[in-house]
């Protein structure tokens, strides 16, 4: 047993078919399919379902599974202390689209600023990839809102709580949020951000009824559309802390309702000493709503 035929087993687990997997870890199918023969034989046990198709794991491969990214992390962990560095030079983040991506490059920079040598690769993309990377160790480290998506393998901590708040265009007369809610127009998030959830169930919870006018999947597009005079909408504070351009700004809910932001990392990653430092400098640089690990 070997790393390589460890690194395919957790291709194979991450996308589902041999063949995806080969492309992953630069083989062809048939390569994959002898190293997951041999890996068999050596253990004297079947790690595949192949019944079914694609095969699929069975009990013993994911047994299997669970040991190979602990086997991988510790390879990791190793090659870094070897280097004379319990620190790695490199992290690969990923984040969702969110207010709070304008901390990133702030607390990259902060860390960098310790860590001189410090390669960093970021990227944004949707909550469900960026998990899923992480997992599969394509990713040091993700942002994304609090999450019920999160598997046992990975560990999230927020580093940023924060209230969310009501805003109108600039004029508005301050008035009970609900007067405003049900007499101004709508603007809120596409059913597929995580933010309308939360938002939608309070509105149920108080039993205001609300006429929308525009579903926009962005919070600076939103904060715009408030601006230009179109309608009222519910935000996370961040989103206007800095620049409420004379919009009127209210609490929203009762009580307060909060939203949190957080990390994403392996449990067992090689790389816990820099994840901890990032995750504190998000937090450093989120003020008083910064939650520390």
């Amino acid at each position: 047993m070997d790393t390589r035929q460890l690194r395919t087993l957790m291709a194979i687990s991450e996308h589902g078919t041999f063949a995806r997997a080969a492309r992953e870890v630069s083989l062809t199918p048939s390569a994959v399919s002898q190293q997951m023969l041999a890996l068999e034989q050596e253990l004297d046990t079947p790690l595949f379902n192949r019944e079914t198709r694609p095969p699929s794991l069975n009990l013993q491969g994911l047994q299997l599974l669970e040991t190979a990214k602990k086997i991988l992390g510790l390879v990791e962990e190793t090659r870094a202390s070897l280097k004379g560095s319990s620190v790695s030079s490199s992290l690969s983040i990923g984040s969702v689209r969110t207010s709070t991506i304008g901390l990133l490059p702030r607390a990259i920079v902060a860390l960098r600023h310790e860590f001189p040598e410090l390669h960093v690769d970021l990227r944004v993309g949707m909550s469900s990839a960026l998990l899923s990377d992480v997992n599969a160790g394509r990713l040091d480290l993700a942002v994304v809102a609090e999450h019920a998506g999160v598997s046992r393998n990975l560990s999230w901590s927020p580093f940023l709580r924060e209230p969310l708040v009501f805003i109108a265009p600039p004029g508005t007369p301050a008035r009970p949020v609900r007067e405003l809610l049900e007499s101004l127009p709508f603007v809120h998030f596409a059913s597929d951000v995580p933010l309308a959830a939360l938002i939608n169930n309070e509105l149920t919870h108080q039993e205001v009824k609300v006429r929308h006018i525009a579903e926009i999947d962005t919070i600076p597009a939103i904060v715009e559309c408030v601006a230009a005079g179109l309608g009222a909408a519910v935000v996370p504070d961040i989103a206007v802390r800095e620049n409420g351009r004379d919009m009127l700004k209210l609490p929203f809910g009762r009580p307060q309702v909060y939203r949190q932001i957080g990390t994403v990392r392996r449990a067992n990653s090689a790389k816990s000493e820099l994840l901890v430092a990032m995750h504190n400098k998000l937090a450093e640089l989120s003020g008083e709503f910064g939650v520390f690990m």
